[in-house]
């Protein structure tokens, strides 16, 4: 049973107990610089963080910044990130990224939410990821599969589309902590509330949460 809390009460309580359970939510990509997390982040679309690091060392040795990514051959690109999945559709897109910043953006990765969106490649996911681990930027709340799948389970939605979880997200949590609640989500996703078997009776979160089997 749920403790009687207000949604906004809840919120901040996963939250607190999200911290204790697990205090360090360091970015799990791979990266030393912003283009290469905006990289990198491309590539985890729809593939596990852990194969775009064995992917992104030759890849970034080969191509290591965004002026050798915008001239990279798209045919060797192709083949270095060809394990990720989609690997046509990434490559295009990050070639094509990487042209802009070069050309449009002075070789900068732009530290606004509007002008990363102007990027190939680039939604609110990777953008949110960007902003808040390459310039401690926070503008939005990352929703991936683990945290539209919490986010639901915990009641703190009721929305399937990505933007509208992430719009309530921002209501409820502080925004300094938007970036890496969603890593907490990620760390718990894999551990305990797993999509197809969540282990409610391990789980620190299941007096909060609407959905725990008792």
């Amino acid at each position: 049973m749920t403790k009687k809390l207000s949604l906004k009460q809840r919120s901040l309580e996963i939250l607190i107990r999200l911290k204790r359970l697990y205090p360090e939510a360091p970015c799990t990509l791979n990266y030393e610089t912003p283009v290469q997390l905006m990289v990198a982040t491309i590539l985890a679309a729809q593939c596990t963080d852990e194969r775009v690091n064995l992917v992104t060392p030759a890849l970034f040795e080969r191509f290591p910044d965004a002026e050798a990514l915008a001239n990279a051959d798209l045919d060797e690109l192709e083949r270095l990130v060809r394990s990720t999945g989609f690997y046509r559709n990434k490559s295009k897109n990050i070639k094509a990224a990487c042209w802009a910043i070069v050309n449009k953006f002075n070789n900068q990765v732009p530290q606004q939410m509007e002008l990363l969106l102007e990027l190939p490649g680039v939604a609110r996911k990777t953008a949110n990821v960007v902003l808040a681990h390459a310039f401690d930027i926070h503008q939005g709340v990352t929703v991936d599969t683990h945290v539209k799948r919490l986010s639901q389970r915990l009641g703190l939605t009721e929305h399937a589309d990505p933007i509208r979880i992430e719009r309530d997200l921002m209501l409820l949590l502080p925004q300094p902590d938007w970036e890496n609640w969603s890593i907490r989500l990620v760390y718990h996703g894999r551990a305990v509330c797993n999509a197809r078997k969540p282990i409610c009776h391990i789980c620190e979160l299941a007096d909060l949460c609407p959905s725990a089997n008792s």
